[in-house]
């Protein structure tokens, strides 16, 4: 326990500067694009350059890029995000209405892919060579060339125009008045082709990696010992080979949640999905700077802790994992 509580704080203390160099990156990158939020508004309304003149003195636009960092950092020290001058809302309330929505999507997404990918990775390493291994393996590297865009289009056509199975887009139903095990089925309907498009990318991915780790483990010492004192193949598969073939796939977790949380920024777009993906589009549309900085800073944030319960997780699994680092 004490091992586990000394390498959280390592990794939260390590978290500080890397957050730190997300922020000061993403501003100054978002500084070199050209136009602002002033822009984007005057764009879509029209105005004179009287507006104009009042809306950046308004936005804080007026000032230097330096003090609006500064400024932007300080609140940050004092939990505050800011507001958005798309919503013209506070940026963390906003945030906070659309952040469950994309969990909700992630984490069905990543338990279909880490799931059924390890299971079918098991079931293909079990006898590496075989029909069902070829199949598998020659499947699941077609599904991972497919584009999740793509992907996603397709089951919209398929089971939502021709067959009419799932809704098209959205969360839920609007304005249905379901509460409880209604409301709840309604927006596991809704989310069923979403997180299908955004899971079986990476379930390509977990099977693979699966069926390799098993492949390489069937060929160690323990496997060959376990065969040689007459214990069932069932139980070597289980016990002994995926045990130890699961451990990368624990890491590999962690390092796919960025790349997850970056797909459903495109799924979230395609089924209309209201999450920080669709919400970080939204504020690249408008210019909305400050909008954008506290999705990535929460973005960051998430990332950190998945990875952060990724490593707990895999100490876990192997007491040899951080055992050095955690004593440091």
């Amino acid at each position: 326990m004490n091992r586990a509580l000394r390498l959280i704080r390592r990794r939260l203390i390590g978290a500080i500067p890397v957050l730190l160099i997300v922020i000061v990156g993403t501003f100054l990158l978002l500084e070199t694009a050209p136009g602002d939020a002033v822009d984007a508004y005057i764009v879509s309304t029209g105005g004179d350059a009287g507006l104009i003149e009042a809306l950046r003195q308004r936005w804080g636009l007026d000032q230097s890029p330096m003090t609006r960092l500064a400024t932007y950092l300080w609140s940050l020290s004092h939990l505050d995000l800011g507001h958005s001058v798309t919503f013209s809302r506070p940026i963390l309330d906003v945030i906070l209405e659309r952040l469950p929505n994309t969990l909700l999507l992630m984490g069905s997404a990543t338990a279909l892919s880490f799931g059924l990918g390890s299971a079918l990775g098991i079931v293909a390493g079990a006898k590496p060579g075989s029909f069902r291994d070829r199949f598998l393996s020659i499947g699941s590297l077609a599904l991972y060339a497919v584009p999740g865009f793509w992907l996603g289009l397709v089951l919209t056509v398929l089971f939502s125009v021709q067959l009419r199975w799932f809704p098209i887009s959205g969360i839920e139903t609007i304005a249905s008045g379901k509460t409880g095990l209604g409301r709840a089925l309604d927006i596991g309907r809704h989310l069923v082709l979403p997180v299908a498009a955004l899971g079986f990318i990476y379930l390509a991915l977990y099977l693979r990696m699966m069926r390799t780790g098993m492949a390489e483990a069937w060929r160690q010492d323990f496997v060959l010992a376990a065969k040689a004192r007459g214990i069932s193949l069932r139980r070597i598969v289980i016990r002994h080979v995926a045990r130890n073939a699961l451990l990368p796939l624990v890491t590999m977790l962690g390092l796919q949640s960025a790349q997850m949380l970056g797909g459903s920024v495109v799924i979230e777009t395609v089924f209309s999905v209201p999450g920080l993906g669709r919400l970080a589009q939204e504020a690249v549309a408008s210019r909305d700077t400050p909008l954008l900085l506290g999705i990535i800073l929460v973005s960051a944030v998430l990332v950190i802790a998945i990875n952060l319960i990724v490593d707990i997780l895999y100490a876990f699994l192997d007491p040899r994992v951080g055992a050095s680092e955690a004593t440091a």
